[in-house]
């Protein structure tokens, strides 16, 4: 997978339009994303307000990413590899916003095929192919804070999705409250700050939207992630 930069520059942007409208067709539409998701409560459900505050800083980071990646006024290396994530950026924005139709429409299970790509995706272009961070570049530092925030909410949209597609009004059994567990943690011991400060912000938004003690367990699951992610980069 990989475009020259010249496409890079208009493709990047056209899908960030692509998903910024059909993300306000889902706000605005009737049903919305919101009514879709309270009809549809399953274990893996987050606190639907988490979903916004995260999705609007994160629009910030990827406007300053394109407008870099349209200049393309920096040394090769930056470049590079900003070049080498835009597929992985525009397959992300068409798969999510393709979603948002199909969630709308409460087609559920063609919407999380979808995300089944796109957080699959987004997971493997950290674990095969993200440089590592140069904190003097601001283009490398874009670059990582985009791909791991769309990866870290990629896998509570996975979650979530699935969850609601297949076992909605069902309550987790004692198999998929330890693999979350285990999962998260696995997770965040190979983890940086960024993207390990998003599986913590998945699980406090899952520990939120979720009642009782499957709530709590969540919340002492993100407590865990946190002191997990904290230790592995400390030490590191």
């Amino acid at each position: 997978m990989g475009v020259t930069h010249s496409t890079a520059r208009y493709l990047a942007p056209a899908s960030f339009i692509f998903d910024f409208a059909l993300q306000q067709y889902g706000i605005f539409s009737k049903p919305n994303m919101v009514d879709v998701h309270n009809d549809n409560l399953s274990f893996f459900s987050p606190q639907y307000q988490f979903i916004g505050a995260f999705f609007f800083p994160q629009q910030i980071f990827q406007l300053a990413w394109l407008w870099k990646l349209w200049k393309g006024d920096m040394p090769k290396e930056d470049l590079d590899e900003m070049v080498d994530y835009a597929p992985f950026y525009i397959l992300g924005n068409v798969c999510i916003g393709t979603w948002m139709f199909f969630w709308n429409s409460s087609n559920l299970s063609v919407s999380n095929l979808f995300v089944i790509v796109n957080s699959t995706a987004q997971l493997a272009y950290l674990a095969t192919r993200l440089k590592p961070l140069r904190t003097s570049s601001t283009p490398s530092i874009l670059t990582h804070v985009c791909a791991k925030t769309f990866a870290g909410i990629g896998v509570l949209d996975l979650l979530h999705n699935t969850s609601a597609a297949y076992y909605v009004g069902q309550s987790p059994n004692q198999l998929v409250q330890v693999l979350t567990g285990v999962g998260f943690a696995a997770l965040g011991s190979v983890s940086d700050w960024i993207f390990g400060g998003c599986l913590v912000y998945d699980l406090v938004a899952l520990s939120v939207g979720q009642p009782g003690n499957w709530g709590k367990l969540l919340g002492a699951y993100a407590v865990g992630t946190a002191a997990i992610v904290g230790l592995r980069n400390w030490i590191w």
